[in-house]
């Protein structure tokens, strides 16, 4: 489980390296070069990737396209 977790995870902090700083980075970089080695990450390793995706990923703004949709009342 901790492994597909684990894909789970770097597929989508692929999109968001480029906003680490450089302590997220350097650690990304490590836990990156363990998934390419096909080693299983440790507890805490893990715990570390959850927080990076929860904070680039979860924690996103969503974009409201609502106005986009809106009928206007003036064309009628």
């Amino acid at each position: 489980m901790r492994s597909k977790d684990q894909k789970k995870y770097f597929e989508q902090l692929k999109r968001y390296e480029k906003k680490f700083d450089e302590k997220e980075c350097y650690d990304y970089k490590m836990f990156l070069q363990r998934h390419k080695d096909e080693e299983e990450l440790d507890k805490l390793s893990l715990e570390k990737l959850k927080e990076l995706f929860i904070k680039y990923h979860v924690n996103r703004e969503k974009k409201n396209y609502d106005d986009f949709f809106k009928k206007s009342s003036d064309c009628e």
